[in-house]
């Protein structure tokens, strides 16, 4: 476990398990739902982020809300900390146990109660796979455009707890957007329930958005009512080559009027990155030569590929005419539109084409963001010569993505990039996470994008919901 884990888990005062506490809990939620000593998971003692694993006094499973709330109320009583889990994907240390606390996790609280053509909505228990959520609409005849690359083991609840992106964004907004009502279990186990269907519903406060986002440190959510939406009858996309910077940002502009609703995507590259992936990384071919200055993937979804389709090749004509695009590459198949989202998604590889390096998920205003980059390569190179530093993202929603490790270096200097990229991002304006929380890694570059103002709020409503601290203690604040 590295340093900064050992700090925070010296933040929470251990518990002793209560002789009562393991008994108590199995005798309300049964054997099956509490697993203790030797019986714990290795998978429950953290999630996908370095911090490394720590094993909590018990990791218990609940079927349903009732269950929930059934073991929140007696780790309450016991005064015993409680971390919820999901699909324990995230990469900020959210899920990952303290001292002294009972892993709660939502795993067998899976599966779709619900599907309301009339409304357009589907009601699906916490611990439901991604995948299985979108499976689930697309049978339906509707779509769920919330998409990451972790949808197979992702859970629909850690997305809303830590409102989750993706990569369509710039038409359908982040997880809160898509959702319509929740049910929540708070610290001492009471359970509100507000699964609205409604679209417009004003009435008193929007309890939901208390929640969405809050990564498990207000409440539990348990179920959950999500917007759907028409299945796209098409779906066209290029691969564009672009002289500068500025170009990007026309293209971007041009694509909002021209496209309208039907741009789904808008994902940049900067050359590093580009060079990199279509020259290191295996079965990966570069649909159009090289030497630009950027390099973005466009995607439209429409509803009518006889109407849709013209419509993106005449509008792609008028940016090359225009002089806004220098090359470009349109997708003739599904199988190209896979094979350009590849060259996109092949960050993926570079753990085994790179070797170690940091991952950052930060978000920037779109005019200053090849500022931010020029500047945080030339910070970081100046701190860590020999540094590899790869950007890209869709920064049609701000979010801008950054690979950087120092080869041959083991360890790498993990602590060094961090400070340098945050540094940068609070010198421009920027956020520390666009969409993977905060948990534990990233709490100690919070003030760098937060107020004292908003952090005095953030820690008034732990205090009014959590007075105790016992839920997902030491993370976020």
């Amino acid at each position: 476990m590295n340093g900064q884990g050992a700090r925070e888990d010296s933040l929470v005062q251990a518990a002793t398990t209560p002789d009562a506490l393991i008994p108590s809990l199995t005798a309300a939620l049964g054997a099956a739902a509490v697993l203790a000593g030797p019986d714990i998971p290795a998978r429950n003692e953290s999630d996908w982020s370095t911090l490394g694993p720590l094993r909590p006094l018990a990791v218990v499973r609940p079927v349903d809300t009732a269950g929930v709330a059934a073991a929140m109320r007696i780790c309450a009583e016991h005064g015993v900390p409680v971390v919820p889990q999901g699909g324990l994907t995230g990469l900020c240390g959210g899920a990952r146990p303290v001292a002294g606390s009972v892993a709660l996790s939502l795993e067998r609280m899976v599966g779709v109660e619900e599907i309301d053509t009339a409304s357009a909505t589907i009601t699906v228990r916490a611990g439901t796979p991604l995948q299985a959520v979108q499976q689930a609409a697309d049978e339906a005849g509707f779509f769920i455009p919330l998409d990451l690359g972790a949808r197979g083991s992702c859970a629909i609840g850690g997305n809303l707890s830590t409102n989750a992106g993706g990569n369509r964004v710039i038409r359908y907004g982040m997880a809160r957007e898509m959702v319509l009502g929740i049910e929540v279990v708070l610290p001492g186990g009471e359970v509100v329930t507000s699964l609205n269907k409604m679209l417009k519903n004003n009435a008193g406060y929007d309890l939901k958005h208390l929640f969405i986002g809050s990564e498990g440190t207000l409440g539990v959510i348990t179920r959950a009512v999500l917007r759907l939406f028409p299945k796209p009858g098409c779906t066209t996309a290029a691969l564009c080559g672009l002289p500068s910077y500025e170009h990007t940002v026309r293209l971007l502009n041009a694509a909002r009027r021209g496209l309208g609703p039907l741009l789904s995507a808008f994902e940049v590259m900067w050359p590093d990155y580009w060079d990199v992936v279509t020259q290191r990384v295996p079965g990966i071919r570069s649909p159009i030569s090289g030497g630009h200055a950027g390099y973005v993937l466009v995607e439209a979804q429409g509803t009518d590929e006889a109407v849709d389709g013209p419509r993106f090749q005449a509008w792609l004509e008028r940016q090359a005419e225009d002089g806004i695009i220098a090359d470009a590459a349109v997708a003739q198949s599904l199988a190209d539109i896979r094979a350009f989202w590849g060259v996109r998604d092949a960050a993926a590889e570079f753990r085994q084409v790179l070797g170690p390096h940091e991952s950052f998920d930060i978000g920037l205003p779109v005019a200053s963001m090849d500022a931010y980059v020029q500047a945080c390569r030339a910070a970081l190179e100046q701190r860590l010569p020999g540094i590899v530093a790869l950007f890209y993202g869709h920064i049609g929603d701000g979010n801008l993505h950054i690979v950087a490790g120092v080869p041959g270096a083991e360890p790498q200097p993990k602590q060094e990039i961090v400070e340098t990229v945050y540094a940068m991002v609070r010198e421009f304006g920027g956020t520390v996470s666009a969409e993977h929380g905060i948990g534990l890694t990233k709490k100690p570059y919070l003030p760098y994008v937060r107020s004292e103002a908003e952090l005095a709020l953030m820690r008034r409503l732990k205090d009014a919901l959590d007075p105790r601290g016992l839920l997902n203690p030491g993370k976020v604040l």
